[in-house]
């Protein structure tokens, strides 16, 4: 469902032009779950960016689902992202003014999905992430674990194809990240979604399916033993 060709990016920094991904090819198959490592500002959150089609390549192609995202102006990029991506951040950037039922709301109001079959998603949404008493709270009145969990319920609510999470476990205790990420690979995987994880734990790529791993500008692919994601059966 996601395939780059030859893709490349580079920033201007004072009067230099530093190079962030220079010529990556990869091919990720629907359901699969993917790991991206490397260190701080080798290029992680960059390739997310690209292939959420949030930012753009100097160079090369990048399908999403068949979408030429390259060929795409900003707002028909920005169409497509609300439909097809869901994403969960280390901050988990819930808006603090609306409660976590409004939270789950947005992105199905963004997608015009009918009222009362979004009031019912975001109920049951709740409920998966055990969370339905806590409806009509607001976010700083989540525990930082509870929070994350309304992210990665928003992030699906919309039923996306590819859910993207930068260090989604980076602002949590242990524990806590080891939860939210059980539930995260959990309902992906029986969503039948597409995953792709930046991360820095060793720990969290060994649920993976296969590692990508940044340096110098260029995506290494490591085989794992575990195999892709399957589609949820009816």
């Amino acid at each position: 469902m996601l395939e780059l060709q030859h893709v490349s990016k580079s920033y201007r920094e004072a009067r230099a032009r530093r190079v962030v991904l220079d010529d990556v090819s990869l091919a990720i198959p629907r359901g699969e779950f993917v790991a991206v490592m490397g260190r701080s500002g080798t290029g992680k959150s960059t390739l997310l960016n690209l292939i959420s089609g949030i930012d753009v390549a100097d160079s090369g192609t990048i399908l999403l689902d068949g979408t030429d995202l390259s060929a795409l102006g900003e707002r028909d990029r920005t169409l497509k992202r609300r439909h097809a991506v869901g994403f969960v951040f280390q901050f988990f950037n819930l808006i603090p003014t609306l409660s976590v039922a409004e939270n789950l709301m947005l992105p199905l109001e963004l997608i015009a999905s009918p009222a009362d079959a979004a009031r019912e998603r975001v109920a049951n949404m709740l409920q998966r992430v055990d969370l339905a008493t806590r409806a009509e709270s607001f976010p700083d009145r989540l525990s930082g674990g509870e929070q994350q969990r309304v992210a990665v319920a928003r992030a699906l609510v919309h039923e996306p194809d590819l859910v993207l999470a930068d260090e989604p476990t980076g602002n949590l205790d242990a524990e806590t990240g080891r939860s939210v990420l059980a539930l995260l690979c959990d309902m992906s995987r029986d969503a039948g979604k597409t995953l792709i994880i930046v991360t820095h734990s060793e720990e969290v790529a060994a649920r993976a399916g296969r590692v990508l791993r940044i340096e110098d500008g260029r995506v290494h692919g490591a085989s794992r033993d575990a195999p892709p994601v399957s589609p949820a059966k009816s």
